[in-house]
């Protein structure tokens, strides 16, 4: 099935160049069942990616563009009342599909994002009284830009907590950015075609499972969660302070299927150490609240992650 892996990055190549952490990291959300939240700044083939890839897989696609005036009704769905019935009918909104793109998520208040909070966790939404369940798979590919920017919103952390991966999208280079002038100021088009079925891609997600983890990498992943809760149990008192709240249970949970994912994307059956370090931070860094204190002095994430990887003895 690894070849059906193949096909997809060959349609997706087709519009977008390089990016191959977004593309492995969309087709891990999608093989595992988990959302994907992509930031970068603007330009950076965040939308076209996300686009192409729902092409490839053939599956229902629905696009909503996210701005401050955006109503949870406007992304869910409502009751409309008709006078000639006099009956209120249910308006289904843009959620009910099977790849939705959440375009540029926190330029929309809290009160619109944490709308897809139970149609992240639950795959229901509620109107009014009625509940209904969303046709499988379902797949929320958010794009943002960074919050130091104007005009957007920092997403609350029980959203984020949805969010099996937060990939950060740098720019291209300079070889890549020369082949997408060269394309988009040559006017080449290529159509994107739908190379899986349903069916393959049931096959694809059974693979993935089927994909061995020793029970030593799965304690060290536990330790590197542990770790970030309760530092001074690993010698980490450096970092201790500057750790507001520690990763969730979600983050174990999405990690034992991230690194499954990471491992079959690279061909291999089994999962290694080396598995569990391409895709720690993509599953972690956006769920550890860092203190006030850290912020003051510039306290990235990304740096505590890695005094958290360095100090765990890997197995």
């Amino acid at each position: 099935m690894i070849s059906k892996i193949d096909e997809i990055k060959k349609e997706v190549a087709k519009v977008v160049v390089g990016q191959e952490k977004m593309i492995d990291g969309l087709l891990i959300g999608l093989l595992c069942e988990g959302h994907v939240l992509i930031e970068g700044v603007p330009g950076l083939a965040k939308t076209t990616t996300v686009k192409a890839l729902s092409q490839s897989l053939g599956l229902d696609f629905k696009r909503a563009q996210f701005t401050p005036d955006l109503l949870p009704s406007d992304i869910l769905g409502a009751q409309i009342y008709d006078p000639q019935t006099n009956e209120f009918k249910i308006k289904r909104g843009p959620v009910f599909t099977n790849l939705l793109l959440a375009d540029e998520i926190n330029r929309a208040p809290a009160k619109v994002q944490s709308a897809l909070l139970e149609v992240m966790q639950e795959r229901q939404v509620t109107i009014g009284e009625e509940s209904f369940k969303l046709s499988p798979p379902f797949f929320v590919m958010a794009t943002q830009n960074p919050v130091e920017q104007e005009g957007v919103y920092q997403l609350p952390e029980a959203q984020l907590d949805r969010f099996m991966l937060k990939l950060d999208i740098g720019y291209n280079t300079k070889e890549e950015e020369l082949q997408i002038a060269r394309r988009i100021s040559g006017g080449t088009n290529e159509q994107i075609k739908a190379v899986i079925t349903h069916e393959d891609l049931i096959a694809l997600k059974n693979a993935v499972k089927a994909v061995h983890v020793d029970a030593e990498v799965e304690e060290y992943m536990i330790a590197l969660v542990d770790a970030s809760r309760n530092p001074f149990d690993y010698g980490l008192d450096e970092i201790a302070e500057y750790i507001q709240f520690g990763a969730s249970p979600r983050v174990s949970i999405d990690m034992f299927k991230a690194v499954k994912a990471m491992a079959y994307l690279r061909g291999k059956d089994f999962v290694t150490p080396v598995d569990v370090a391409y895709i720690v931070k993509e599953v972690m860094h956006h769920r550890i609240v860092l203190t006030y204190e850290a912020e003051a002095e510039g306290i990235s994430v990304d740096s505590i992650i890695d005094k958290i990887v360095k100090i765990v003895p890997i197995p």
